[in-house]
C-alpha cells in the first residue's frame, strides 16, 4: 500500500473527501515526524511505538578495496510493533 492508497482507503472508512482524507494523512505523517526528530517517542497503543535511535560514528572497510573508511554517526527512526499488531499479523 502507498500513500495514496492509504488515502483513498481512510476516505472510505471515515465517509470522507480523499483531500480532508490527505490533510489528515499528512498531519499525523507531519507529527510523527516532528515528535521523532526532537527525540521524542510516538506510542500508539495496540499498533506500535515509533523511535528514533542514534547510531555511533564507527570505522568500516570498503569491500571492494579493503580500505578502511569513517562511517559517520547517524539517526534513524526504529518501529516496535505493539501486541495486538503482533496477534493480528500471526493469526492463522
Amino acid at each position: 500500500m502507498n500513500k495514496q492508497e492509504l488515502v483513498e482507503h481512510v476516505a472510505a472508512q471515515t465517509d470522507s473527501s480523499k483531500t480532508a482524507a490527505g490533510a489528515a494523512v499528512d498531519a499525523v505523517l507531519d507529527a510523527i515526524t516532528s515528535a521523532l526528530s526532537k527525540g521524542e517517542e510516538v506510542r500508539l497503543v495496540g499498533f506500535g511505538t515509533f523511535a528514533a535511535k542514534h547510531r555511533a560514528a564507527s570505522k568500516g572497510r570498503n569491500p571492494s578495496t579493503g580500505k578502511e573508511i569513517d562511517i559517520p554517526a547517524s539517526t534513524s527512526a526504529r518501529f516496535k510493533p505493539g501486541a495486538s499488531l503482533k496477534e493480528a499479523l500471526n493469526k492463522k
